[in-house]
């Protein structure tokens, strides 16, 4: 999601005023390492989604202005040292014969074979599949689908090892109602959980991990900068554990997660942020360990 103008300028004049002024990071999950993507390429920026080869190192991310940005996490001693682009390639999107000039996407996934599904939000919230060749196509919605708030569509996406693809949008109609989880297979969209709304978070981004586990990105906007926090379920909603929770403006605008298993065996968080192509914020890659 982009933030308004109001709300940008907003978050530019206070920047300097407050710095982390929560309590410290909460959760099971352990910080390992963060870098900023330095690039003097202007199209890159508003990173929302992320997908990441299995061993952690090959990624490709997606911009809401519809660009594919591919590269590599360099690390060393399994900490994050830089990040190298190796591609940024403008999403060929049409509808009713015409191009989709600005995107506003949002949730990524991949299968195996190099096919990559991909969420747009605004009026029409739209599901794209993008096969690795031939030419993009939209994919059935649900019923209800194009209802949904303007600006705040399908905003995560994930997809399970069996193919299975699951959304959610980044409101839920109120404060106190729950996120809906849809789920897509072959042929068949069906609701199958929901997530609590709490202290002020949002979906912003998903992914199924190694374990089979649903995992959720979450990110506050508290006029200063940002809160994120990741949850994690079984695809049936059920087993909800808080995996990190961390305080104000310790990160940059979190909204795209991979999850993947290193080396060693432990269960790895690769966020990347959404910097809304604004000079106060920066694309930046996160990342933290489950022991």
């Amino acid at each position: 999601m982009r933030l308004g103008p109001l709300r940008a300028l907003r978050a530019a004049l206070l920047l300097g005023l407050a710095a982390c002024i929560a309590g410290p990071t909460q959760g099971p999950a352990v910080f390992l390492s963060a870098v900023t993507l330095e690039t003097d390429d202007t199209r890159v920026g508003g990173l929302s989604g992320l997908v990441l080869s299995p061993d952690g190192t090959g990624f490709t991310a997606l911009s809401d202005r519809g660009l594919l940005v591919r590269g590599t996490l360099e690390r060393r001693r399994g900490r994050l040292t830089g990040v190298s682009l190796t591609e940024v390639a403008p999403l060929a999107l049409t509808r009713r014969d015409r191009p989709i000039k600005q995107p506003d996407a949002e949730g990524l996934a991949a299968a195996p074979d190099g096919t990559l599904y991909l969420t747009l939000e605004g009026a029409v919230p739209m599901l794209w599949v993008l096969p690795p060749d031939g030419p993009p196509h939209p994919e059935r919605l649900f019923e209800g689908a194009r209802a949904l708030q303007t600006n705040s569509g399908l905003e995560a996406l994930a997809r399970g090892p069996d193919g299975a693809l699951y959304t959610l949008p980044e409101r839920s109609g109120e404060l106190t109602r729950p996120f809906p989880v849809w789920r897509l297979t072959p042929g068949r969209w069906e609701q199958v959980f929901e997530i609590p709304r709490s202290e002020g978070f949002l979906p912003v981004g998903a992914d199924i991990g190694p374990d089979g586990r649903f995992y959720l990105l979450e990110r506050a906007f508290d006029g200063i900068g940002f809160r994120s926090r990741v949850r994690r379920f079984a695809t049936d909603g059920s087993g909800e554990e808080t995996l990190l929770t961390t305080r104000l403006r310790r990160h940059d605008n979190l909204e795209g997660i991979a999850v993947w298993r290193d080396a060693d065996g432990a269960m790895r968080l690769t966020m990347v942020s959404d910097d809304n192509f604004k000079a106060f914020q920066r694309t930046e890659f996160v990342e933290y360990r489950l022991d």
